[in-house]
């Protein structure tokens, strides 16, 4: 995987005959309470890698819009206004700088229903997003959350209940913990694998050190583990790379195990 160009709010990736744009969404700050270890409970003291910025952690939120040059996918949509703060919803500017024509997407496909995530498929003015959206994927378990602002895509979404291909190079894959519906998509391409995920990691100056630390806004903080566990297991293998949400934007990298924890390579300087 190869960085080919990049600009405020967007960087574009060579991935084999595939092209791989992460989008900035904007970012989000919590408090580092929201951290847990095995037991549940809040983490005592954090450790001296893991940066604060006035005291919350700072979470990039991205999404990742991937093409072959004819067909495409869009994965995940960042907050519109649905998360109230200036710094988030950036993602119609991420998509308009790189050249994107969202009115051109038909695909969009959700890692789970979180509002940071499935929130700008409705645009502030309460318009969509897409205009010739056809296919929202969506874990079934999560598959709900299309009420209110959203009941109008609901007959467009596709549920995914096990693991199914969406178009010639992505598959989507169930991984139940952060939310019942969590679901990675697999991009395959002839220079290998990249896994875009959601919320399987939060603060990647710790949980690839410390793969064991969850999340307080895990629904099922046992089945996150082993999810976690298993996707960073996966991504050990040759020629695999991960896109996360909440990596630092772009989010873009390379994972290699080291003893029972992880390193983590960007493949791009950190966008601000």
């Amino acid at each position: 995987m190869r960085l080919i160009s990049s600009g405020r709010h967007h960087a574009r990736f060579e991935f084999g005959e595939l092209q791989v744009i992460s989008l900035r969404d904007g970012y989000i700050d919590m408090p580092p309470t929201r951290l847990r270890d095995e037991q549940g409970r809040t983490l005592p003291v954090l450790p001296v890698a893991v940066p604060l910025v006035g005291g919350n952690l700072r979470l990039s939120v991205n999404a990742f819009y991937v093409t072959d040059g004819t067909r495409s996918v869009l994965i995940d949509t960042g907050a519109s206004d649905n998360w109230h703060d200036p710094t988030m919803g950036l993602i119609y500017t991420a998509l308009d700088e790189a050249g994107v024509d969202r009115s051109q997407i038909t695909d969009v496909a959700i890692t789970h229903n979180h509002e940071d995530h499935v929130s700008g498929l409705i645009t502030p003015d309460g318009s969509e997003a897409f205009a010739k959206l056809e296919r929202v994927w969506i874990g079934a378990g999560d598959a709900a959350v299309f009420t209110g602002r959203l009941d109008p895509l609901r007959d467009r979404v596709v549920p995914v209940a096990q693991r199914i291909a969406i178009n010639d190079w992505t598959t989507a894959i169930p991984t139940p913990g952060h939310t019942p519906g969590h679901t990675v998509y697999e991009i395959a391409s002839s220079a290998g694998h990249l896994l875009i995920w959601g919320d399987t990691v939060h603060v990647p100056t710790l949980q690839f050190d410390q793969p064991e630390v969850s999340w307080e806004f895990d629904s099922d903080q046992a089945k996150a583990r082993v999810a976690r566990a298993a996707l960073l297991e996966r991504l050990s293998l040759p020629n695999h790379f991960v896109a996360g949400a909440h990596l630092d934007s772009p989010g873009i990298a390379r994972v290699t195990p080291s003893g029972t924890s992880y390193t983590l390579q960007y493949l791009a300087p950190r966008i601000e």
